[in-house]
């Protein structure tokens, strides 16, 4: 049995299923609660299911994976031949996942370094891709977690939602922020800063709104080797519009995924998110 670094990280990565197996990439579930019924991100509530409990103002909340869970991760992936684990995770401002994640960490049958990303979405999944492609290669555990810090450094993650209400609701954006946003009648463009959710701009209409995401979005790239990531809720032709327009734009766009995000983000955000990851090699 060849012994290896592991990268473990969580189910808000939303990295291509193919691109996890073929990197050896193991996620844990976060948790939505719809109703009284606590199901599983990922196999046990689809984006459709939860696009329409939200339409329909269902209560939706969502709890970050237990420790136990994480410690029954870290002891299988152990048991799989990992001499060590870099277990990276979503924002510590936005989940008390990474504490879940410390907790467990210190029970582990090998060493495990728990690195808070500061990001969500494919931010975060970029990240573990780079320190997955990095202990591929041979490297320790510390070059597999400098790997994911540097991809979090460069890493810019922006969206448009059609309203604050469900980031208020969640409690992941400031009652005063979204009540000026409602008093407007304004379109909200978010980003993420120091690994919160942060307002950055108000515009005036959707299209206006959109048309100003891929702007920023560009403004960001430049050299070659960029990769970028279009989210939505619910939001599928936008998206794809969206993700044409930017690689027509791009010259060194590297790859480009456009995904749907799972239960857990849509449940803060609602259907009509529309984001954008750009994240340079």
């Amino acid at each position: 049995m060849s012994r290896h670094v592991a990268i473990v990280t969580d189910s808000t990565a939303y990295l291509p299923p193919r691109t996890m197996a073929r990197h050896g990439i193991t996620t844990v579930p976060l948790t939505v609660v719809l109703g009284d019924r606590a199901l599983e991100e990922g196999t046990e509530i689809s984006t459709r299911s939860l696009a329409q409990a939200l339409q329909k103002r269902r209560p939706v909340t969502t709890s970050r994976p237990s420790p136990e869970l994480f410690a029954e991760t870290y002891r299988k992936v152990a048991e799989s031949g990992a001499s060590g684990i870099v277990s990276l995770h979503l924002s510590a401002e936005l989940s008390g996942t990474y504490d879940a994640a410390v907790l467990a960490a210190r029970e582990a049958p090998v060493p495990v370094r728990v690195v808070d990303t500061g990001m969500v979405a494919m931010a975060l999944g970029f990240c573990a891709l780079a320190a997955a492609e990095t202990a591929g290669s041979g490297g320790t555990m510390d070059d597999a977690v400098t790997a994911a810090e540097k991809r979090a450094g460069g890493t810019s993650a922006y969206f448009y939602v059609d309203t604050l209400d469900y980031l208020r609701r969640g409690g992941r954006i400031g009652a005063a922020q979204a009540l000026l946003g409602s008093a407007l009648a304004v379109k909200p463009l978010l980003q993420l800063d120091g690994g919160r959710i942060e307002l950055l701009e108000k515009v005036r209409t959707a299209s206006k709104a959109i048309a100003r995401l891929e702007e920023i979005a560009a403004e960001r790239t430049s050299g070659a080797g960029i990769d970028i990531a279009v989210h939505h809720l619910a939001a599928p032709e936008r998206a794809s519009a969206l993700a044409d327009r930017l690689r027509a734009r791009v010259p060194g766009l590297a790859e480009l995924h456009v995904s749907e995000v799972g239960a857990v983000i849509g449940a803060h955000t609602g259907p009509g998110l529309l984001g954008v990851v750009v994240s340079p090699r």
